[in-house]
């Protein structure tokens, strides 16, 4: 099948009567909220320190700017990216687990996006700020197909929380190996990614991805961030050396910061077959021969220092990321964007009752080392 050209998209406009919650949908995100603050709890007994509930461990915290491009073809021309603009950004790369585990426990990397100015009218629960968020994961699909599957393997991960961690290194040894084999012969598999299983590869080289769904003005959209400097692009399937470390990724992330800036592409995929690319079910990857990922804006960051403690107080404990920081033309919408909804609440909470570092949406970058933004 030949790809599709952008002159020939017609993104399929929503409608509310898409969204269909699942059964017991309520007592599953009470369910999800259990098991994240039982993963929040383990975590700040045993090390004194309240972190997020998953993606608890940062490996990058830079600074940027997003800038939306010119000349968009109409239907990609939607929302904040209707005009061209520019906004400060803060990019809180991590990895997944609600431990901060050794980094030779190889799993999915993510990166938060949030930008900060953004003026429109807010989704419900963002009233009054200014910020937009975008939270990115490494592959193309979420893990489940519903929240129900999800909270199951979410109850497993509570119950390995904070436990044996030589054992957790060495399974994630053998599944790294595993996930070669699987590999070498074309194949992928993104549970032995998730339980450990990811290679040890530069968090700068990935493309990353919504996996769910947003509102993108009148239609329906999946986001992705792809690296495109060249500096970036050289660190594709980069190997990283993770011997003699527990923070192998961060040190990485540093020392490229050091001397080098990045550049990416935010790219949209518009929703154009309902029965193809389901809102419901984000396990599903949409055919991009249907409706091509299209960059909207850039992402510039210059060298920086891209980690420190004052950074991590002032971004891993002062800062939220959670896609419902969003302007109303990109509400998320669909089963695993309303069960975070509450579920990114309950861990923001949980950190600020326990550190007491108040977590108002910035709106500016002070508290950051100055850096520039160019190429």
């Amino acid at each position: 099948m030949n790809p599709v050209t952008l002159d020939a998209i017609a993104p399929v406009p929503y409608l509310s009567a898409y969204e269909i919650a699942e059964e017991d949908e309520a007592e599953t995100s009470a369910g999800l909220l259990t098991a994240l603050q039982g993963i929040s709890t383990t975590t700040f007994t045993d090390s004194g320190h309240a972190t997020r509930s998953v993606h608890a461990k940062s490996h990058g915290l830079l600074q940027g700017e997003l800038t939306v491009l010119g000349g968009l073809p109409p239907a990609y021309a939607q929302g904040i990216f209707a005009h061209p603009a520019s906004w400060p950004a803060v990019m809180r790369l991590s990895t997944t687990p609600g431990d901060v585990l050794d980094d030779k426990v190889s799993t999915p990397r993510a990166l938060a996006l949030k930008l900060i100015g953004v003026a429109g009218a807010r989704v419900d629960g963002s009233e009054g700020d200014l910020t937009q968020d975008f939270v990115l994961v490494n592959g193309p699909a979420f893990l489940a197909p519903t929240g129900k599957q999800f909270l199951g393997s979410l109850k497993l991960l509570a119950s390995t929380t904070d436990k044996v961690p030589n054992l957790k290194r060495a399974l994630s040894a053998a599944l790294r190996g595993a996930e070669k084999v699987i590999e070498a012969v074309g194949g992928e598999s993104a549970t032995i990614k998730s339980l450990g299983g990811h290679p040890e590869t530069h968090p700068l080289g990935e493309t990353y991805f919504s996996q769910a769904p947003i509102l993108y003005g009148p239609y329906m959209a999946k986001v992705s961030l792809a690296p495109v400097s060249a500096e970036l692009l050289a660190l594709s399937d980069a190997p990283v050396d993770l011997s003699g470390t527990p923070d192998g990724l961060r040190r990485a992330v540093m020392a490229h910061f050091a001397s080098h800036g990045g550049e990416w592409e935010l790219r949209v995929q518009l929703c154009t077959d309902l029965e193809k690319m389901p809102i419901e079910d984000s396990s599903v990857p949409w055919p991009e021969e249907l409706s091509p990922y299209v960059a909207v804006a850039r992402l510039r960051a210059g060298p920086q220092p891209a980690w420190s403690a004052a950074l991590s107080a002032l971004v891993d404990d002062g800062m939220k990321f959670n896609p419902w920081h969003a302007v109303a033309a990109h509400r998320p919408i669909g089963s695993i964007m309303r069960l975070r909804k509450a579920a990114y609440a309950m861990s923001a909470r949980f950190r600020m009752e326990r550190t007491g570092v108040p977590m108002a949406e910035p709106t500016d970058l002070s508290g950051f080392t100055p850096a520039p933004t160019g190429r």
